[in-house]
């Protein structure tokens, strides 16, 4: 093995902002915090996401491909339509397409239902006192 990942990084305007969004979707905590670079990952040891300050960014076009994106993420969860409604009321905003949604930042994810093989999400989600 050469490496492994530590972070996954999102250009944002407002790193802050992104890493809060997905600190509540996820249920972990933000680990690690300064004007231009936030993260949130399990604990302060773990790999995870990382927002970085853009101030030029550009979110994708979704689903046309003048502004492509750069990348996506699926979320696993329980309810489709639990997360749903829990990510719109986080500030996400519905794409096109089938559970296509796009963060604050307008980076584009999926939310796809939790496949069998993966153990469930028994403590979806935590209560703020818990991250």
């Amino acid at each position: 093995m050469l490496g492994r990942i530590h972070h996954v990084i999102l250009d944002c305007p407002d790193p802050r902002s992104l890493a809060r969004f997905y600190s509540e979707l996820l249920g972990q905590p933000i680990t690690y915090d300064s004007e231009d670079f936030v993260v949130v990952a399990e604990n302060d040891t773990t790999s995870g996401l990382a927002f970085q300050l853009a101030p030029d960014h550009r979110p994708p076009t979704w689903p046309s491909p003048v502004i492509p994106q750069q990348m996506h993420l699926d979320i696993m969860v329980e309810s489709i339509a639990e997360a749903m409604a829990r990510v719109l009321a986080l500030g996400a905003r519905k794409l096109d397409g089938e559970d296509v949604f796009a963060d604050p930042a307008g980076h584009p994810f999926c939310l796809i239902k939790r496949p069998g093989w993966a153990a469930p999400l028994s403590n979806w989600p935590l209560t703020p006192d818990e991250r």
